[in-house]
C-alpha cells in the first residue's frame, strides 16, 4: 500500500474477494524525515501515514517493511551507475523487477502468503500456454509497459485487481464511496527518489560535474556542458551551443560519450532508429515459440506501440520496427506485445541509426 488511491482500492477489493488481505507499505528509503510535495515524491511519511489510515478503515491488519537497503543497491546505485555510463535508465522498471515483484514477493511467499496484490492498472487472464500479462482496460492508465518486467512465475502469484476498470475517476468515486481520505489525493509522478525532479543536480552530487565538450556528427566543437551525465538522447533543451547549425535548424542529442566526456548533437532526423537490440531480456509467461516472429515494439511507457520483428538469437533479441523509432537511448526498456499481450522485454544496449552519422 503505497499511500495513494489505487493501492488503497486494491486492497478494498481483495477484501470484498474473500482474501485474508494484510496491507504493506514499504520503507525504500532511510530520510525518515522525507516529506510529500503535491504529487512528487512517493514512499515518504505521509505516504505511511495515509496508507495505515486506509489499512485501519478496510480493518486489515499494516506493516511497513524497510527495504530501503535492497532499494539503494538495485535500484538507485543502477540509476547512477547508467547514467554515468551514459545509458538511460528506468528505475521504476527496476523497482518492479528486484523490490516490489522480487524482494516483497520472496518474503510475502516466505510468510505464507500466497500472493502480492498491488494497484498497478494490469491484466493476468489464463492463456493457452499458462498466464498472461495484458494491458489495462483504461488505455490512459495502463501500467503494462513497467510490469514487462514480470516472469510467468511472479505473474502466478500477482493479483491487480484494478486491471479491467474502465477509468481512474471511478476508482476515486469508489475511494470516496468507501470512506477512504486518498479518494482525491494526486497520483505521484517523476522519480521516487528525486522528488524535486532536479536530475542533473541529484546526479552532480553524486558523481560530480565535470565538464567537457559537446560536438557534431562531424567531430566540430560546437559548445561545452558542465557534465555530460545530465544529457539524454532526444534532448534539446539545456544544451550551451556557441555554434549555431549551418541551416540554422535546432540540434538534439544524439550520443553520450561518458569515456570522453562528450555530448554529440545533430538534426533531429538523425535521431530515427531503425534497430534496437539488447543482450538482457526476459518473458513475461511463456516464450515465444519461434525465434523470430511478428510483435509490437513500445520503447516507453506512453509510447505508441509500432510493428515489428523480433529475432532471438543465443546472445541478443533484436528488433526492427516498421518504422524508425524516435530518440532511441541504450539504457531504455523495449517492451513486446501481441495485442494487448505483452510478451517480454528487454533493455536496450544497441540502436542502429536509420539516418548514418556521416558528414
Amino acid at each position: 500500500m503505497s499511500g495513494g488511491v489505487d493501492s488503497a482500492v486494491a486492497a478494498a477489493r481483495a477484501v470484498d474477494a474473500g482474501h485474508d488481505v494484510t496491507g504493506v507499505h514499504l520503507a525504500l528509503s532511510r530520510a525518515g524525515g522525507t516529506l510529500r510535495t503535491g504529487s512528487r515524491g512517493c514512499c515518504t511519511i505521509e505516504d505511511a501515514m495515509d496508507a495505515r489510515r486506509a489499512a485501519d478503515r478496510l480493518g486489515i491488519p499494516f506493516y511497513v517493511w524497510d527495504f530501503s537497503e535492497r532499494f539503494r543497491d538495485d535500484v538507485i546505485d543502477d540509476f547512477v551507475a547508467e547514467y554515468t555510463a551514459g545509458r538511460t535508465p528506468n528505475p521504476c522498471m527496476r523497482c518492479n523487477e528486484h523490490i516490489k515483484f522480487a524482494a516483497v514477493l520472496e518474503k510475502a511467499l516466505e510468510l505464507g502468503f500466497d500472493a502480492v496484490c498491488t494497484g498497478h492498472y494490469a491484466i493476468v487472464r489464463d492463456g493457452a500456454d499458462g498466464l498472461e500479462l495484458h494491458r489495462a482496460s483504461d488505455a490512459a492508465k495502463d501500467q503494462s509497459y513497467v510490469l514487462g518486467v514480470l516472469t510467468a512465475d511472479q505473474l502466478a502469484h500477482t493479483l491487480f485487481p484494478l486491471g479491467e476498470t474502465p477509468s481512474k475517476a471511478l476508482v476515486r468515486a469508489e475511494a470516496a464511496a468507501r470512506g477512504l481520505t486518498v479518494a482525491q489525493k494526486p497520483d505521484s509522478h517523476d522519480i521516487c527518489f528525486i522528488p524535486d525532479g532536479d536530475t542533473r543536480g541529484w546526479l552532480a552530487e553524486r558523481v560530480g560535474a565535470e565538464p567537457g565538450q559537446i560536438v557534431d556528427r562531424s567531430g566540430a566543437v560546437v559548445g561545452t556542458h558542465e557534465g555530460a551525465h545530465a544529457f539524454t538522447v532526444g534532448q534539446r533543451r539545456g544544451l550551451q551551443l556557441g555554434v549555431p547549425a549551418p541551416d540554422g535548424r535546432p540540434r538534439f542529442v544524439l550520443e553520450v560519450r561518458p569515456v570522453s566526456n562528450t555530448v554529440v548533437v545533430g538534426p533531429k532526423e538523425a535521431l530515427a532508429i531503425a534497430e534496437i537490440a539488447g543482450a538482457r531480456w526476459s518473458w513475461a509467461g511463456a516464450a515465444p515459440v519461434e525465434r523470430e516472429f511478428v510483435c509490437d515494439v513500445q520503447i516507453r511507457a506512453h509510447a505508441d506501440p509500432v510493428p515489428a520483428v523480433a529475432r532471438v538469437s543465443s546472445d541478443a533479441l533484436t528488433v526492427t520496427p516498421d518504422a524508425p523509432l524516435d530518440g532511441v537511448a541504450p539504457g531504455q526498456t523495449a517492451v513486446l506485445y501481441d495485442g494487448t499481450r505483452v510478451l517480454g522485454q528487454f533493455t536496450i544496449d544497441t540502436t542502429v541509426s536509420a539516418v548514418p552519422l556521416t558528414v
